[in-house]
């Protein structure tokens, strides 16, 4: 059922899941827990309908307005938990130390059990090399803390803490200063680690040629991740308004203040939930450039090499012809574009 209501909205399934109804539900709260409290003020006033029909119609007008609203601003709500946006130069730096530690200790984490795995199977005959890495991380007195633990894991948990070191990209350059950050960035380092496709500067060509069912795809699988975002930002401000609300007359104190606690107790959810739900997000891209390489180069002149090696080489400089201006290095590419069609002389 869930796929044919996709199938039949279209477009709006991602607008109206990932944003608008998140939007609802926040109304929803406003309009039991906070608007009693602000219901002898003048904008209230003016906007209590004087049935329950226009009370109804009136939350989802709102919802609809505010939920178009936030679909346009998506970019800089998502910049902000990333830690692109006001965030201050020294926090911004401090975040990537911190996520570049994280990244690293879950690494290590992982590369001990591995080895611990391997020395028990080999016993005396593990290599040198191996075993000076085993007893290095051994002495590690971070580890140490979680070592037991995680040698007592089932197959299951210790495959979530390699899905977890999932969620920061490769390269730690690109360590941003936030969950959220690193985990839709590695979905966006993806396609220039593997082959130097750029998907950033070359995303409407790569959507527009794709497979119908595998952009779909993609596009959809934003809309979990749009749907946490929409929840945490619709609760942070329905705290603040919550709390600005103890100063109106008839203010149920008591109402308000738990209510601002509880919207607050659940911002760490849903910005958890957020970052989960990229998962999906970064299969779905994924899969987007594995199986849209190939027509995206058809769609540019282009024939993908033999060679992975050539494959890389030719994405790299379609991807800097596209991000700067020409250069006469870009003449490069003439190696892999696609023979002009032999001409068919008059009167065949």
């Amino acid at each position: 059922m869930g796929d044919i209501a996709k199938s039949v909205l279209g477009g709006a399934w991602t607008l109206i899941v990932g944003w608008i109804l998140p939007t609802a539900l926040n109304l929803a709260v406003f309009s039991v827990l906070v608007a009693p409290s602000l219901r002898h003020s003048a904008p209230m006033e003016r906007l209590r309908p004087a049935t329950g029909t226009g009370a109804a119609l009136l939350l989802l007008c709102a919802a609809l307005l505010l939920g178009l609203v936030l679909n346009a601003l998506a970019t800089p709500l998502y910049r902000v938990l990333e830690g692109y946006t006001l965030w201050p130069s020294t926090a911004y730096a401090r975040g990537c130390v911190r996520q570049r530690a994280a990244k690293r200790r879950l690494a290590d984490r992982i590369a001990l059990l591995r080895l611990e795995r391997r020395a028990h199977t080999a016993g005396p005959e593990l290599p040198a090399a191996d075993a000076e890495e085993l007893a290095r991380l051994r002495a590690d007195p971070h580890l140490a803390r979680t070592a037991h633990r995680d040698l007592r894991r089932t197959a299951a948990q210790r495959a979530l803490l390699g899905e977890r070191l999932s969620r920061y990209p490769i390269d730690d350059d690109q360590i941003a200063p936030t969950l959220l950050g690193n985990a839709v960035r590695r979905l966006e380092e993806y396609g220039h680690d593997r082959f130097r496709l750029d998907t950033q500067v070359l995303w409407n060509e790569l959507t527009g040629t794709a497979p119908e069912q595998i952009r779909r795809q993609a596009e959809l699988a934003r809309t979990n991740a749009d749907f946490f975002v929409a929840l945490f930002y619709g609760h942070a401000a329905l705290a603040v308004v919550a709390l600005a609300a103890l100063a109106s007359d008839g203010a149920e104190a008591a109402a308000l203040l738990g209510t601002a606690a509880a919207l607050t107790a659940l911002l760490p959810l849903w910005y958890r939930c957020a970052v989960n739900a990229t998962d999906e997000w970064a299969a779905a891209v994924r899969a987007l450039v594995n199986a849209g390489r190939g027509p995206l180069a058809a769609a540019l002149g282009l024939v993908l090499p033999h060679r992975l090696a050539d494959e890389r080489r030719m994405w790299r400089l379609v991807s800097t012809l596209h991000r700067r201006p020409y250069h006469e290095r870009a003449a490069a590419l003439d190696t892999y574009r696609l023979p002009p069609p032999e001409s068919t002389p008059a009167g065949q």
